[in-house]
């Protein structure tokens, strides 16, 4: 393969079997399909955890994981290896726009569905414009101190979600806390792939403690019943979305953080293969977007590429964007089972707010990897400032009212940083 995108659109897939394997090479089928299944259990946590949080149907989310993947494939012509997971970013932002309190289903899912596909139209548009200039102007727009503010104001945003979520009862904090320490210890101490899946290890120790101690320490015991009478296969419960102009203006700002998200991953990967993938940053993104939007259209949430499966890559060296494919069709099967999506259903509140708390907090101290890895200098006061301004209007989730439209703090914070890194940006470039 070389680095132009002129070359065809899908590369000629040479089967090898060595043990590093490039983008255009593929291991025989076998091998292939176990290296797609170890991708599913790699995203199965974060890509489940995401819509429980935010009151969706995990089922369709899974499903839409999966086409969202294969829509990135086409997009990309098979040249990036990437799987796409439900993201993040939208955790907060579809919260506030649908009132959820984070319990049960979410009643109001449909606008917050028009939001994610507002988000999923302004990236791909977003990837048309790169396709066609480049993304210098992005990096410019958006440097490592102006993204790493927003990462953080996202997590700290979060972080009250999370602890309501262990702090029912003493029992619920319990199993919380050995649900973090769970997931820690299986990141750090787990052996070879274990290591990359934490918090679907951490989430089944939780699960384990709560359904052993629940009853005897006076909790609700796991209810099985439904998990019981549901069918192996059958069609997802779909939602339609609806475009109300306040949850559109408050969630379609995500498309921002994605788009760095998504560049990040991008480097990285061209990085682990030893090959520039700078050609297709732009089909990415809009390969990307065009899966939000899809997804967002059925009841499922907005998706990015995902950095679990980014570490399966690194561990294995397999970055056949064929096993993606493989990965991506077994995640479509897993979501028309409804006995998948019974299964999830039963998982406790205490375990989903312990990895939550996880999860969030990583999503936070993601924002000091990315300053420390860009060198960014807070010696220089515009840096200081713009740091200072996104994480407290984050965190303390400022709601802006501009005429008819509501930015909520994770909205404040994202253009609050852009705007003002670029208005002291032309000040003096160091501290006084």
């Amino acid at each position: 393969m070389t680095d132009s995108p002129a070359e065809g659109w899908f590369p000629r897939w040479k089967p090898t079997t060595a043990d590093r394997v490039a983008p255009d090479e593929r291991l025989p089928w076998p091998q292939t399909l176990i290296a797609g299944f170890q991708h599913v259990v790699a995203m199965f946590g974060s890509t489940v955890l995401a819509p429980i949080i935010m009151g969706f149907d995990p089922n369709v989310a899974v499903l839409f994981s999966g086409i969202g993947t294969l829509i990135f494939f086409l997009v990309v012509g098979g040249r990036v290896p990437s799987y796409l997971g439900s993201s993040f970013a939208f955790i907060a932002v579809v919260m506030a726009a649908s009132g959820y309190s984070g319990t049960g289903a979410n009643i109001n899912i449909g606008v917050a569905l028009g939001g994610i596909i507002a988000a999923g139209a302004l990236y791909a548009l977003i990837g048309l414009v790169v396709i066609k200039i480049g993304y210098g102007w992005i990096e410019k727009l958006m440097p490592p101190v102006v993204t790493g503010g927003i990462v953080a104001a996202i997590g700290l945003n979060l972080a009250p979600i999370a602890v309501k979520g262990i702090s029912a009862t003493g029992f619920d904090r319990v199993v919380g806390l050995i649900t973090i320490v769970a997931v820690g210890a299986a990141a750090v101490y787990a052996p070879g792939m274990l290591r990359r899946i934490p918090v679907l290890i951490g989430g089944l120790v939780g699960y384990i403690i709560y359904w052993l101690g629940a009853a005897p320490f006076g909790d609700a015991p796991i209810d099985f019943a439904r998990l019981d009478a549901a069918p192996w296969f059958g069609m997802p419960s779909f939602t339609a979305p609806v475009f109300s102009t306040s949850a559109m203006a408050l969630i379609a700002p995500v498309a921002i953080i994605l788009v760095a998200e998504n560049l990040g991953h991008i480097k990285a990967i061209g990085a682990m293969t030893g090959r520039s993938l700078d050609p297709y940053v732009g089909r990415a993104f809009l390969g990307d977007g065009l899966a939000t939007m899809l997804s967002g259209s059925f009841g499922g949430t907005g998706v990015t590429t995902y950095a679990e499966n980014m570490g399966v890559m690194a561990v294995t060296r397999i970055y056949s964007t064929l096993v993606f494919v493989v990965a991506a069709v077994i995640a479509i099967l897993l979501g028309f089972s409804p006995k998948f999506g019974a299964l999830i259903g039963t998982i406790p509140g205490p375990v989903i707010g312990g990895l939550s708390i996880v999860i969030f907090g990583l999503i936070t101290a993601t924002a000091g990897r990315i300053w420390v890895e860009n060198k960014v200098d807070f010696s220089e006061t515009k840096n200081l400032i713009t740091t200072a301004a996104a994480v407290i209007a984050g965190a303390g989730d400022l709601t802006l009212n501009i005429g008819g439209f509501t930015l909520g703090g994770i909205g404040t914070a994202t253009f609050g940083a852009i705007l003002l890194y670029a208005l002291l940006d032309r000040g003096p470039k160091t501290a006084d």
